[in-house]
């Protein structure tokens, strides 16, 4: 499976303000010299030596990823704004088969769904899954006046609305799939994707309490094995103590989790529209030192970030 990330904020839509783009102008003042300037490899060297939150984003759009599988099927988690970009190279490509997967309903995750191009032409199949009987329901809703000027009568006809059964395995294609219901208000629930017996776990919007570490049936079947995990931790520690059955995770716990599992690559997700760039980071800096120094696990940690692309 190969995974890309179109958006990973959390709550809504965060573009870069004109204040936060001076700090990352001004911080790249402050480091140079005359001498990163002689030539093109001394700039080159500059730039490769800044720090990611400097030279890069992590990005502005709300959640969306894509799975291709090894038979190139394209599996779409979320629609959140990213998925507008994401529809955009579809188009160019000429895909035809889509399949959506829903983790909850809350308008981060389906607000970017009337963007989606694909969408629109008559030639495309789309595939919706999500535990909720509502499902069609409501996402024709936030395509109705006075919310939206054009319904999802415009979509293609070619639709399918999956509803499926939490805690039990399907197939699409050669993968399977399965969701598990997790702690959010208004109930979101993660997904995992099993292909070649590479497992890969979707875990947005998610407040970890004990219960998640319990190792009974359910737990055990959806977590054990996992190769790649992408968790909330939209939090520090503090602020998930403050915040507490608001349906986030701080990072720590999302260490502490991944630790509990046995899974080696994390991607912390879902990142606080108030943090900048400089601020996600820091939290990766400080899950990375955590997991080294107080659960002494050695854990692939990262930042889920928009463009980043993975093999799992």
């Amino acid at each position: 499976m190969k995974v890309t990330f179109w958006g990973v904020r959390g709550s809504l839509p965060t573009p870069l303000s004109p204040e936060r783009i001076r700090a990352k102008i001004e911080a790249v003042v402050q480091r140079i010299a005359v001498s990163d300037l002689e030539n093109s490899n001394a700039r080159e060297r500059f730039i490769s030596s800044l720090p990611p939150w400097i030279y890069g984003t992590v990005g502005g759009n709300s959640a969306c990823v894509e799975i291709r599988t090894k038979k190139n099927e394209i599996f779409i988690l979320d629609a959140g704004s990213g998925i507008r970009l994401l529809g955009k190279k579809l188009a160019k490509e000429e895909a035809r088969v889509f399949h959506i997967f829903i983790s909850h309903f809350h308008w981060d995750h389906i607000q970017g769904l009337p963007f989606f191009d694909p969408a629109y032409n008559q030639d495309s199949e789309i595939h919706f899954y999500s535990p909720s009987e509502d499902l069609k329901r409501i996402l024709f809703a936030q395509m109705e006046e006075p919310e939206f000027p054009v319904t999802m009568n415009a979509f293609t006809k070619k639709i399918t609305y999956h509803t499926i059964v939490p805690n039990e395995s399907f197939y699409v294609g050669d993968v399977q799939v399965a969701c598990k219901k997790m702690s959010h208000p208004g109930d979101s629930y993660a997904y995992s994707f099993l292909e070649d017996n590479r497992k890969f776990i979707y875990a947005t919007d998610v407040e970890i309490f004990t219960k998640d570490f319990e190792r009974d049936g359910e737990n055990d079947q959806f977590f054990d094995t996992a190769d790649v995990l992408v968790i909330d931790s939209q939090y520090t520690a503090e602020e998930a103590v403050e915040k507490e059955n608001w349906g986030h995770s701080a990072f720590c716990y999302a260490v502490d989790f991944a630790a509990a599992w046995n899974i080696p690559k994390v991607l912390l997700f879902h990142h606080d529209p108030t943090y900048d760039d400089k601020k996600v980071y820091s939290i990766l800096q400080s899950a990375r030192w955590y997991a080294g120094y107080a659960v002494k696990k050695e854990i692939n940690l990262d930042i889920a970030a928009e463009g980043l692309e993975i093999e799992v």
